[in-house]
C-alpha cells in the first residue's frame, strides 16, 4: 500500500533543493519507499515552462492533440493535458502542487477521481495551501521550513497545530497618481454580440458586457467557458477580436490602434508572471518598473518615481524590504509588489487573473484585503478572474459565463 503525504510549508517552492531532491528519489530519510524512483511534478511551474518553451521555440508538444496554443486553453484543459503528458512518462510517484487552483467545481471533481485512480498505482505527495483542497485518501502530513522537516505526523494533528489567523488591515491610503488620465470615455470595455469559434467549437455566443470606469468586477465561469478568450481579446493578444464589435477605451477595435496602445491602459497581474522576473532587482526597483512597463528596471528612476514606489511599499507594509531582492520575498509579498507595480500609474483597468493561485488561506485573505482597498481608493476599474470564492473579496458585480451547446452566454449576477 502506497504512503500518500500532504506536504506544506511557508513558501515551499517547487524549485527548492528539498523538492528537487525528492523528485530524484533521494529523500530516503522521510520517503524511504521512494528511494531510487523518479517522480514528476504536476504544477503551474511545470506549465509555465511549457508555455515559455512554446513561445520561444514553437514547441507544441504538450498540446499537439488540441491543435491550439497552450495559452488559449482554459486552466482545466491545461491541467488535463499536463497530467496525461506526465502519466505517459510512467513515473514512480507524483508530486501535486496545489492541483485544484484555478479549477471549477466540476473540474475539481473530475481531477479528484483521476488522482484517486493514480493513488492506487503510485505514491501521491500533495503540496497544499488550502485546507479545503486536501485529498481524502491522504492521512499523513509533513511541514518543511527552510528546507528542514519540522513536522511529520497525522493530517489531523497538523491541522490542529497550524490553524492560520486571517484578519488583515492596511492603515495607509494608496498613493495618488503622478498624472491624471483625462479620459473622454466612461466605458472602458464594451463587448457587443461577441461570438468566437475555434475550429468546429463555438466558445462564446453573443456576449454583451460593459465595464465602466471605477467598477469592480469578478469574471466567473467553469473551465472552458471562455474566460481566457475574453481576457486575451481585451488585452490585444487574440486575433479573434478583429472583426468583432468590441470597443476598448473609447475606440472601436480594429480602427488602427496598436496592441501597445491598449496595453498601456491596462495594469495586469497573474501569478505566472513571477517566472519572468529572474534577476535580482530589488522590491523598490520592481515597483518603479511599472512606470516603464518593463520586466525589471533598466532606466535611472527620478526622485519622484522612487518616492511614489516607496509610498506603495509603506502601504503594503513592506517599507523595510524595499532594498531586498524581489526573488527573495515571500510568495504573497511578491504578488503584492507586482500588483503595486501594475497600479503605480493608476491605469484605467487592472486585470487580476487568478491572483490567489497557490496561496494559503491566510495569504489569500491578505491579498483580497489589498484588492478591496485599491477598489475603494482609486478610479481604476478592476477585473478579477478566479474560480474560488474568496470570502474576503468584495466585488461590486459578477459576470457569469454559462456554457451551452452553441457556446457560452453571459449574464450579470448578484
Amino acid at each position: 500500500m502506497h504512503k500518500h503525504v500532504a506536504l506544506n510549508g511557508d513558501d515551499l517552492a517547487m524549485d527548492s533543493a528539498f523538492i528537487k531532491k525528492l523528485l530524484k528519489g533521494e529523500s530516503s530519510e522521510y520517503f524511504p519507499g521512494l528511494r531510487g524512483k523518479r517522480g514528476v511534478l504536476f504544477s503551474n511551474t511545470t506549465l509555465a515552462q511549457f508555455i515559455e518553451d512554446e513561445f520561444r521555440h514553437d514547441n507544441f508538444e504538450l498540446t499537439k492533440s488540441y491543435g491550439r496554443s497552450i495559452r488559449t486553453l482554459s486552466s482545466g484543459e491545461q491541467k488535463k493535458a499536463l497530467l496525461e503528458f506526465l502519466m505517459e512518462k510512467k513515473p514512480g510517484f507524483i508530486i501535486l502542487d496545489n492541483p485544484f487552483d484555478a479549477l471549477d467545481v466540476a473540474s475539481v471533481k473530475q481531477l479528484k477521481a483521476r488522482l484517486e485512480t493514480i493513488a492506487n498505482k503510485m505514491a501521491v505527495i500533495q503540496v497544499f495551501k488550502r485546507k479545503s483542497d486536501l485529498l481524502p485518501f491522504i492521512k499523513h502530513a509533513m511541514r518543511v521550513d527552510n528546507g528542514e522537516v519540522v513536522f511529520d505526523d497525522g493530517i489531523k494533528k497538523y491541522l490542529e497545530k497550524y490553524e492560520p489567523e486571517t484578519e488583515h488591515h492596511f492603515s495607509l491610503e494608496i498613493p495618488r497618481p503622478l498624472h491624471h488620465d483625462q479620459m473622454s470615455y466612461k466605458e472602458l470595455i464594451k463587448l457587443n454580440g461577441v461570438s468566437v469559434h475555434y475550429h468546429e467549437r463555438q466558445i462564446l455566443n453573443s456576449i454583451n458586457w460593459t465595464i465602466k470606469a471605477g467598477e469592480f468586477w469578478q469574471l466567473k465561469g467553469p473551465n472552458g467557458s471562455g474566460k481566457t478568450t475574453i481576457l486575451t481579446m481585451i488585452n490585444g493578444d487574440n486575433p479573434k477580436a478583429f472583426g468583432q464589435n468590441i470597443e476598448l477605451f473609447g475606440r472601436r477595435k480594429g480602427t488602427g490602434e496598436s496592441v501597445w496602445e491598449i496595453k498601456k491602459r491596462i495594469g495586469y497581474f497573474t501569478p505566472s508572471m513571477m517566472e519572468l522576473f529572474k534577476r535580482r532587482h530589488t522590491a523598490e526597483q520592481m515597483v518603479i518598473s511599472g512606470f516603464h512597463d518593463s520586466i525589471g528596471l533598466y532606466h535611472r528612476p527620478s526622485e519622484i518615481q522612487k518616492h511614489v514606489a516607496n509610498e506603495w511599499l509603506k502601504v503594503l507594509g513592506l517599507a523595510d524590504k524595499g532594498s531586498r531582492a524581489f526573488v527573495d520575498l515571500s510568495q504573497v509579498h511578491r504578488r503584492m509588489v507586482l500588483i503595486a507595480r501594475a497600479m503605480i500609474k493608476h491605469p484605467p483597468l487592472l486585470i487580476l487573473d487568478e491572483p490567489s493561485t497557490g496561496l494559503d488561506d491566510k495569504s489569500a485573505a491578505l491579498l483580497s484585503t489589498l484588492i478591496n482597498k485599491i477598489a475603494d481608493e482609486s478610479q481604476t476599474a478592476i477585473l478579477y478572474v478566479s474560480h474560488r470564492t474568496e470570502p474576503d473579496l468584495k466585488p461590486q458585480f459578477v459576470f457569469q459565463l454559462k456554457p451551452g451547446v452553441n457556446g457560452s452566454v453571459g449574464e450579470v449576477v448578484s
